[in-house]
Parts: C-alpha cells; sequence; structure tokens
C-alpha cells in the first residue's frame, strides 16, 4: 500500500513539475533575416545569438527565452510584415536584425515610432542606427558604413591601386557607402557603376569591360554573395595582366560564397574583403575564445567544417557578442511580464550598462549610450579599429588581416 501511495505521489510530483514547465512565460525574439538567398548568414547570426542564450539555459528571471526564424527573403515588405506581426505578439521582446539594410533604412521611422528594440548584427547601413531622434531604438554591434568605406579606401591605397572605380548595388546600402568612400577620397563624385540586386553574367562583363577599359585596376565592390559571385567569375575571365583587383564589402561572405568562386580565386583572382578583427582563425585561442569555440562544435556539429571553420563566421562573431551584450542589459533590470514596459525598460538598460562585457571581438564597456546629432556613434558598438580585412584561404576558411 505504501508502494502504490509513493508511486501516486512520485506521478502527481512529475505532473506538477511537466505543468510548470509548459506554463513558463516565454519571451521571443524575431530574427528578422534572409533564410532563403543568404541562409549562411541566418544560420550564423542564429547559432551566435542562440550560443550566447544557451550560456543562460535559455532562461532570464523565471522566462524562458525563444528565438525565432522569420525569413524575409531580402523583401523590405516582407521585413515589414514581420514587424507588424511581432507588435502583436505579446510575448516579443525584440527583433535581431538580418543581413539586409535596405529594410531598416527603409522602415526606420515605423520602427522607431512603434518602439520596435531592434538588434543588428549584420546589415551595415550607416542610417540604420541614425535615426534623428533620442527615442532611437535601433542598435547595431557590426560593421557601420560610415566607416567601412574608409577601411576600403584605405585598403586601397596599401595596394597601390592607381586608379579605384565603384560598383555599387542600387539601394540605400549601396548609396549611404557611396557618400562615405566620395567623402574619404575627398572627392565632391567618383567614378561609379551602379547594379541591380540578382545582376546577370552578360551584364556583368559588361560593366567590368568598361571599367578596364577605363584603365581602373582596382573595384572597390559594394554587393552581396549572388553578385559578387558574378563579379568574381567575370574578372577571372579577363587575362591575367588586366584583372583588376577586387576590394570587397563583407557582404559577399554571407550566402554559398566560396564554394561558387573557390577555383577562380585558387587560380589567383585578387579578392579582399571587410570583417570585424577577431577571427577563430587566429590561433592559439584564448581561454574564453576556445569555450566559446567548443560550445559551437558541440552544439551545431553539422555546421562546421572540416572541424575547422564555419560559413559567415562574422555572424556567429556578431551574433554571440550581441547577445552576451543584450542579456547584460537584461540583468540589470526587473522583468514585469509587461513586454511594452520591458521593451523600454531593456533600450534605456543597453544605453547604460554597469558592467564590462566580455565578447570575442572585445570587452564592451558601455557600447551603448544616449543618442544625439552630436554623438551619431551612440549606437554604435564597434569603431573603425574594430573592423579589418580579410581574405579566403584555400579551404574557404576566412583569414583575417591584421591593420597595419
Amino acid at each position: 500500500m505504501e508502494r502504490i501511495l509513493l508511486a501516486i505521489l512520485l506521478c502527481i510530483l512529475s505532473a506538477s513539475t511537466f505543468v510548470y514547465a509548459a506554463e513558463r512565460p516565454v519571451l521571443r525574439i524575431y530574427h528578422d533575416s534572409d533564410y532563403s538567398s543568404h541562409s549562411a548568414s541566418a544560420e550564423a547570426m542564429k547559432m551566435g545569438f542562440n550560443s550566447a542564450l544557451r550560456e543562460r539555459n535559455f532562461e532570464a528571471q523565471g522566462f524562458k527565452l525563444q528565438l525565432l526564424e522569420k525569413d524575409h527573403r531580402g523583401n523590405s515588405n516582407r521585413s515589414l510584415l514581420t514587424m507588424r506581426r511581432f507588435l502583436q505578439d505579446d510575448s516579443a521582446l525584440l527583433v535581431l536584425g538580418g543581413l539586409h539594410s535596405p529594410p531598416y533604412i527603409k522602415h526606420r521611422e515605423f520602427i522607431n515610432q512603434q518602439d520596435i528594440l531592434l538588434l543588428v548584427p549584420w546589415a551595415a547601413g550607416g542610417p540604420v542606427t541614425r535615426y534623428p531622434h533620442d527615442n532611437n531604438w535601433v542598435f547595431r554591434l557590426s560593421i557601420d558604413d560610415t566607416k567601412a568605406g574608409v577601411r576600403l579606401v584605405e585598403f586601397a591605397k596599401q595596394k597601390q591601386c592607381r586608379s579605384s572605380h565603384l560598383l555599387l548595388e542600387r539601394t540605400p546600402w549601396g548609396k549611404s557607402n557611396y557618400q562615405t568612400i566620395t567623402r574619404t577620397l575627398g572627392q565632391s563624385e567618383a567614378p561609379v557603376t551602379w547594379f541591380n540586386w540578382n545582376m546577370k553574367m552578360n551584364a556583368t562583363k559588361i560593366m567590368l569591360r568598361e571599367i578596364v577599359a577605363a584603365g581602373h585596376d582596382c573595384v572597390i565592390f559594394v554587393g552581396n554573395a549572388l553578385e559578387g559571385k558574378q563579379l568574381v567569375k567575370a574578372v577571372a575571365q579577363i587575362p591575367q595582366t588586366q584583372r583588376p583587383a577586387i576590394i570587397s564589402h563583407w557582404g559577399i561572405t554571407g550566402g554559398n560564397f566560396f564554394t561558387q568562386v573557390a577555383d577562380e580565386l585558387r587560380a589567383g583572382t585578387d579578392l579582399h574583403f571587410l570583417q570585424s578583427c577577431f577571427s577563430f582563425q587566429q590561433k592559439p585561442h584564448s581561454e574564453f575564445a576556445a569555450k566559446v569555440w567548443q560550445q559551437l562544435v558541440a552544439s551545431y556539429p553539422d555546421k562546421v567544417i572540416n572541424g575547422q571553420f564555419i560559413q559567415s563566421p562574422a555572424g556567429f562573431i556578431h551574433g554571440y557578442d550581441l547577445g552576451r551584450v543584450m542579456l547584460s542589459a537584461l540583468d540589470q533590470i526587473a522583468l514585469s511580464g509587461n513586454v511594452k514596459k520591458d521593451r523600454a525598460a531593456l533600450r534605456d538598460a543597453l544605453e547604460d550598462l554597469k558592467k564590462p562585457v566580455q565578447g570575442l571581438i572585445k570587452v564592451y564597456k558601455q557600447p551603448f549610450s544616449r543618442w544625439t546629432k552630436s554623438q551619431p556613434d551612440a549606437h554604435e558598438a564597434l569603431g573603425l579599429d574594430d573592423i579589418c580585412m580579410a581574405s579566403y584561404n584555400a579551404d574557404g576558411s576566412i583569414k583575417v588581416l591584421n591593420n597595419q
């Protein structure tokens, strides 16, 4: 009889534990990203942010933290639809951004007027974080195009390019880079060719033929993996003595780029591109980086290539660091369950972090502050010193070059 009563009691306790776990409140993080055309970047950002959450067992103050994939397919209107659905979700705490800048530039006013907390680990367009009001809800831990153009031009000078030609996508992202690059060059205008998304090979060849004929020996490229593939393949078909060097923004690393151009790169096509200044390829790892890498391998073994690297590593690195910064801010507030109130409190805490946060790129000491027109970088966690140039190794891993 005692055994029967004990068994019944254990069943009741187990059932109670299950109900408690099932009823535990959830805070959702919407990942607004391109899981279709640039899935490598989307997956890397998700993996990085989730790795930071995993260190807290996906919990904060009794709430379960859950990241949801929201595929906008590179379409600004689909991104806006995700934002609208986010506002209707009483458990949605914040939006984690994706690779593309145009959605956040186009809908910047809506995002800020609707108090949508947006954390950006990739999209680099300068205007994204620079909403001209102190009620600014967008924070970035990524490359910022007000500085990216500076690094691209500096590298062109280091390579002793005689004449650089800009090849830029016809989007707000491309236009923001044009402004920075021309300003860095000290010119009111710079030689530029604009292209649209899904640029085809014939169009690429025509553009490139005109660039080479005009005597330009370097191409500063701002575009993503799909168009970057066309550029590399077109350059590889030019006689080697006439081939321009490609100095690219980091958008090319967001998709399955290397596998599509590996033969051209191994044959000597000159390609360098932006990255932030941390790489898992830099060894030996620090104790902290080694721990993060071991967790990555254990959690995502199918994403680790040859046990050595992952695709779009900057997405992981930025997502992880941004996740740790967010969690530190979350520690400073008392979650109420009122998601609008909690979003506002989290936003304020991000602008006033009390403790340094160890990340992969660096230790973040008050990375954000209150935004004002006189402090345009207030919502930028990285600076020019955190931006490096990089190239591909023969196996597709990325080698980051030191700033010298």
